[in-house]
């Protein structure tokens, strides 16, 4: 592999605004729509599915917070703060 290829390419990457200092996982699943309701989110989080900053997570009330990277499914969400102004 040289060192333009990524052997994540076909991942989606988004960004995520925080709508204040922190989130929870499990809402973030559910409010990005990569869980259908938060009982789902939870489920993925126990199951190991989730990935923050590039660990497993199982804590479903982790508190996600500016600059996280959260992965699940093929998604990236990379977690920002509110912009000022």
């Amino acid at each position: 592999m040289n060192k333009s290829e990524h052997p994540n390419t076909s991942a989606a990457e988004n960004n995520f605004e925080l709508n204040g200092d922190v989130i929870e996982l499990y809402k973030l699943l559910k409010a990005a729509s990569l869980a259908a309701s938060g009982g789902e989110a939870k489920y993925f989080i126990a199951e190991g599915l989730v990935r923050v900053n590039g660990q497993a997570e199982t804590r479903k009330r982790k508190k996600i917070l500016d600059g996280d990277c959260v992965e699940f499914n093929g998604q990236t969400i990379n977690v920002v703060a509110p912009k000022i102004g």
